[in-house]
C-alpha cells in the first residue's frame, strides 16, 4: 500500500473506530454489596423493584433508582432492578413487582451494585459489603 493511502486509512480509522473520542476503557466492577439479607416483603402487584431500609442503602452506598443485581442463596435465582428507598431502621427487603415470583419472605438474598472504573481505578479498587444481622439491621462494630 502506497504510504500516503495507508495514512488515509489510519485517519479514518482513529476517526471512527473512537466516535465519542473516549480515551478510556471502562471495567465493570462490583462497588457494593449487601450480604444475606432477609426478604421481608414480596409485592407482587407493585411497579417493579426491590425497597431497601435506608440505612443498609447508605451504607452500601446505594442511590434510590440504581440499577442492582439481587441473587438469591435459597434458590439460585439472579435478578436486575431498581432500588427503592425503604423507611430507615426497619429492615425492610421486598422484592416488587415481576421480581416478588424469584423469592420467598425468610429467602436470604444478596444485592450487589456495580461501578464503572478505569482499568487503573480497577486495580486498587475494593468493594463495600455490609454485613446486616438476623433482622436486617446494620451492625456496627
Amino acid at each position: 500500500m502506497h504510504p500516503r493511502s495507508e495514512s488515509k486509512v489510519n485517519a479514518y480509522f482513529l476517526c471512527h473506530a473512537n466516535p465519542f473520542n473516549i480515551d478510556a476503557m471502562w471495567v465493570q466492577m462490583v462497588k457494593s454489596k449487601i450480604h444475606r439479607v432477609k426478604v421481608t416483603q414480596a409485592e407482587l402487584h407493585y411497579i417493579g423493584s426491590i425497597t431497601i431500609d435506608r440505612v443498609l442503602m447508605d451504607a452500601a452506598g446505594l442511590l434510590p433508582f440504581e440499577r442492582v443485581q439481587v441473587v438469591n442463596i435459597n434458590n439460585g435465582e439472579r435478578l436486575e432492578t431498581y432500588v427503592i428507598e425503604g423507611v430507615p431502621n426497619t429492615g425492610i427487603i421486598c422484592l416488587n413487582g415481576p421480581a416478588a415470583r424469584k423469592a420467598q419472605v425468610g429467602d436470604l438474598v444478596i444485592v450487589i451494585g456495580y461501578g464503572y472504573y478505569t482499568p487503573e481505578e480497577a486495580k486498587s479498587h475494593q468493594p463495600m459489603t455490609v454485613f446486616p444481622d438476623a433482622n436486617n439491621r446494620l451492625v456496627i462494630d
